[in-house]
């Protein structure tokens, strides 16, 4: 992999990381265009990229979140848990990230090697799945826009958010796309179902960099630079996918990447099963 190749792979995968199309899909797309054999180290360091960049673009909301939390933890001790946690949003919407985290911990856990697998196969699973994604869009954005923010969402609402992650571990079935759905489908506003579909990402992306650490330093030795520039690239992209996204959610429709997902969808399926690709 060359410096090129690296800086466009981690465009591509701060880019989709955060518009509801699949980051997974499309870095095995890209890879099979560009001819590059990537390793899982690469695909994490770069999803550290994109962990940068929401982290930072939500710098002010998580800053809150751990202060709140770890107020949260005193008033356990104090017996004052439950006076504190419904008084206070970013203590109930901290510990809603926890719980809505659990179900992608477990079917990471327990179906690594499944999901692995899909990963190594042929480009039609990804292609299906990202047409899934496109129609998943589609029908969100036909629901009647909810109310449901900070202040009212409840763990009824955080859970499904977290089950549409857990589903979101096929390739080709969009994290975003998945979880914003899903919080448009239950009542959430726009605004706060793409905010906390990114802010939920957080936990998820740096579990995934943490279990794959033991290989980073390994991929970092052959290919230093390709893999530093894309993962300053991710960064970058990531942040701006970030803010043009929360801008479209609230002014347009999501519906032009239903469509995208249908047209790249079918093309990479037909491609695939024709030996195109």
């Amino acid at each position: 992999m060359d410096i090129i190749q690296g800086i466009i792979i981690g465009i591509v995968q701060g880019l989709t990381e955060f518009l509801p199309v699949s980051s997974s899909a499309h870095l095995v797309f890209i890879q099979k265009i560009l001819g590059v054999q990537s390793s899982l180290a690469f695909d994490t360091f770069l999803h550290l990229g994109t962990l940068i960049a929401v982290m930072w673009f939500f710098r002010y909301d998580i800053y809150k979140m751990i202060l709140s939390w770890l107020s949260s933890i005193r008033d356990i001790l104090r017996g004052r848990f439950r006076e504190g946690f419904y008084s206070d949003p970013y203590k109930r919407l901290a510990w809603y990230v926890i719980l809505a985290t659990i179900p992608v911990g477990i079917v990471g856990v327990l179906f690594e090697d499944s999901v692995d697998s899909l990963f190594a196969g042929a480009l039609y699973v990804p292609a299906f799945f990202l047409f899934v994604t496109g129609t998943i869009l589609y029908l969100s954005q036909r629901m009647t826009s909810g109310e449901i923010n900070y202040n009212t969402i409840t763990k009824k609402e955080a859970l499904f958010m977290g089950l549409g992650q857990a589903c979101a571990i096929l390739p080709g079935l969009s994290r975003s796309g998945t979880t914003i759905a899903a919080g448009l489908t239950i009542g959430l506003n726009k605004e706060f179902a793409a905010k906390f579909s990114f802010i939920l990402s957080i936990p998820a992306i740096l579990g995934a960099f943490l279990l794959q650490a033991k290989d980073i330093g390994s991929a970092m030795d052959a290919n230093f630079l390709p893999v530093f520039l894309g993962f300053i690239a991710s960064i970058i992209a990531g942040y701006m996918a970030i803010k043009w996204m929360l801008d479209l959610i609230q002014n347009k429709s999501l519906d032009i990447f239903a469509y995208y997902c249908w047209v790249i969808g079918i093309l990479v399926f037909m491609g695939s099963i024709a030996h195109i690709f």
